[in-house]
This record gives C-alpha cells, sequence and structure tokens, in this order.
C-alpha cells in the first residue's frame, strides 16, 4: 500500500513536469514559426511593392499576406501567454502584498485556461469533425446536412479551403492553454521557474 502511495504520488508530480516541458518545447516551435511568418510577410510585401512598381502585380499577395498576418498574430499571442508578456493592468495589484499578488497571478492564469478550454471547445463544435466524418469527408452533403459551410467555401484569390485558414484557431486554443497550464503549475509552485533561452525575459511581478 506504501509503494502504491508513493509510485501514484510521483506520477501525480510527474504531470506538471511533462505539462511545462510540452509547453517549452511548442514554444520553441512557436518561435520558429514566428520568425518563418515574419520573414514570408516581408517577403510578400517587398515582392507586391516589386510588381507594382514594373506595372505586373500579382493578384493572390494581399491576400497571402493578410493571411500570415493572422497566423502571426495567433501564434504570437499564443507565444506570449506562456512568456507573460500579455497585457496586464496592475493598478489594484501592485498595491497588494507578494503573497495576495501571488493569489491573483493564480486566479488570472487560471482565467486564461479556462478561457482557452473554452475556445477550443467552440471550435470543435464550430469544425465539427465528427460529423465531416459521418458524411463520408464530402463537403457537399456535410453543407446540406448541418448547413454548416466551412467546408465548402474557399478563398478568393488563393482558392484555398477556408478552413485550412481557419485551422489556426483551434491551434491556438490548444497552444494557450497547454502554456496556461504550464504557466498555473508555475504559479501553484509545483515546479520551478522555467528560463526561456532565446526569449524576453518574463515580467515578474505583473498579474497576467
Amino acid at each position: 500500500m506504501i509503494d502504491q502511495a508513493m509510485a501514484a504520488k510521483s506520477r501525480a508530480m510527474a504531470v506538471p513536469e511533462v505539462v511545462v516541458a510540452l509547453s517549452g518545447r511548442w514554444l520553441r516551435l512557436e518561435h520558429r514559426a514566428i520568425q518563418g511568418l515574419m520573414f514570408l510577410l516581408s517577403a510578400l510585401i517587398l515582392l507586391n511593392v516589386a510588381t507594382r512598381y514594373a506595372g505586373r502585380p500579382i493578384y493572390w499577395i494581399d491576400e497571402s499576406a493578410v493571411y500570415s498576418v493572422v497566423w502571426l498574430t495567433f501564434i504570437g499571442a499564443s507565444a506570449m501567454t506562456r512568456m507573460r508578456l500579455d497585457f496586464a493592468v496592475t493598478m489594484l495589484t501592485e498595491r497588494f502584498s507578494e503573497r495576495g499578488a501571488a493569489i491573483f497571478r493564480i486566479i488570472a492564469t487560471l482565467g486564461v485556461l479556462l478561457f482557452g478550454i473554452g475556445l477550443l471547445v467552440m471550435c470543435w463544435l464550430w469544425l465539427d469533425p465528427v460529423g465531416i466524418a459521418q458524411a463520408g469527408f464530402d463537403a457537399r452533403e456535410y453543407a446540406g446536412q448541418s448547413f454548416n459551410f466551412i467546408y465548402t467555401e474557399r478563398t478568393q484569390t488563393l482558392n484555398w479551403p477556408t478552413w485550412v485558414i481557419y485551422l489556426i484557431m483551434p491551434l491556438f486554443a490548444l497552444s494557450m492553454s497547454l502554456h496556461a497550464l504550464a504557466n498555473l503549475f508555475e504559479d501553484l509552485g509545483l515546479v520551478e521557474k522555467q528560463k526561456l533561452p532565446g526569449f524576453a525575459a518574463n515580467a515578474d511581478g505583473v498579474v497576467n
């Protein structure tokens, strides 16, 4: 019995460490994705200027740049969540004691986690992977049954399926939830606060 209790306790203690490790690896991927999207966006803008100056504009560049900004924004917002660089109002919490500020930091982090989980549930209902699978992945049949036309719509100039672009939403919800959970474990003292190499220093003392 004692051995089983100790094993269960060790497994419970390992969960926060696993979550923080996964969050750190995902953050590194986000860092590379942000760099790649920034390079892509700059290249698209320069190409757009050059082709317009030459009198031969490429019609799909504007839409590509817009979608690059959208993905860059959501991936950057997810990374900022883990780095605790998101916006915060400290007019009240800066007057609290260190313990009081820590409590409100936990509450704020829990709020971010709940928001991420709620957004993930909404994305599941919106994209309805079970429904499209039951329709045999036939977009027209699924749209006729559910009146959800997300799988039949296409972008204006690139002619891509719009659901491919919209995948950033569930991806953002999942990554933000993972980062918020890692932050929560750190705030609760279940794991040591991690250093994030290659990124700006965390905003210590800020309730966000």
